[in-house]
């Protein structure tokens, strides 16, 4: 009797468990699909245009073919192309966009992503090949998005700070306007730009308003996931601070 009284305690262990694992499951399918809900909702989200009325884009070549008359459609002020990646990097599509965004009425700016391996000298000579002395564009943009973590050899933290500065003035040399420098949280936190530049920033974060540089911000990469009919691939969406 005694045996069997402790088969019967097994067994029931064994139900308890498995109804255990039937809510976790339950609870992990949940979580999954509020998360997939979140995903899906967030993709479509922007600032609200009554609180935010200055709205636009950031465009690359790998956004693909991109609709500007639709982006302007949508409520969008401007946009931001890239236009030169370090040294050599060029967007391809840059000259094109730039007259299409023009024709749908749309003020544009131009972008350069800063490569910390790099001296400044070829940047700024990338730069310049890519974007006309043109005073109506926007104030260039330096993308701040890598540290010298990943660099060949190493370079130290005076190094990359050195030579941004020096971009900074070759650029703006060349536009006649002081440069908007748009760190990521990352990159604000390796080097501070936000401290060691006067300068207007472009910070990112996702749904959430930035608050990781010591300065207000001027622009705001509020989704970086904009899923829109304007483009195939979801677009950047910026806006700037009433």
């Amino acid at each position: 009797m005694a045996k069997r009284g402790r088969r019967r305690r097994k067994t029931g262990t064994k139900v308890m468990l498995s109804r255990a694992g039937k809510v976790a499951l339950f609870l992990l399918v949940m979580v999954v699909a509020g998360g997939a809900y979140i995903w899906h909702k967030g993709r479509s989200w922007r600032p609200e245009e009554a609180i935010w009325p200055d709205q636009g884009a950031l465009v690359a070549a790998g956004d693909g073919a991109v609709d500007f008359g639709t982006i302007a459609g949508l409520g969008a002020q401007f946009v931001y192309l890239e236009a030169s990646d370090g040294a050599g990097g060029k967007d391809i599509a840059f000259a094109q966009n730039l007259t299409r965004a023009r024709n749908a009425g749309l003020a544009v700016g131009a972008t350069h992503r800063f490569d910390p391996c790099a001296v400044a000298d070829g940047q700024s000579a990338n730069f310049v090949t890519m974007v006309p002395r043109d005073g109506n564009l926007l104030p260039p943009a330096i993308l701040l998005e890598r540290t010298a973590e990943d660099c060949p050899s190493r370079v130290s933290d005076a190094a990359v700070q050195s030579e941004l500065t020096t971009l900074v003035n070759q650029i703006e040399a060349h536009s006649g306007k002081p440069a908007i420098l748009a760190p990521v949280e990352e990159f604000e936190a390796a080097y501070a730009p936000s401290r060691r530049f006067d300068r207007q920033l472009w910070l990112t974060r996702s749904w959430v308003e930035p608050d990781y540089a010591i300065r207000p911000w001027l622009m705001w990469t509020a989704n970086r996931w904009y899923k829109t009919e304007a483009a195939q691939e979801p677009l950047r969406w910026v806006v700037v601070r009433p």
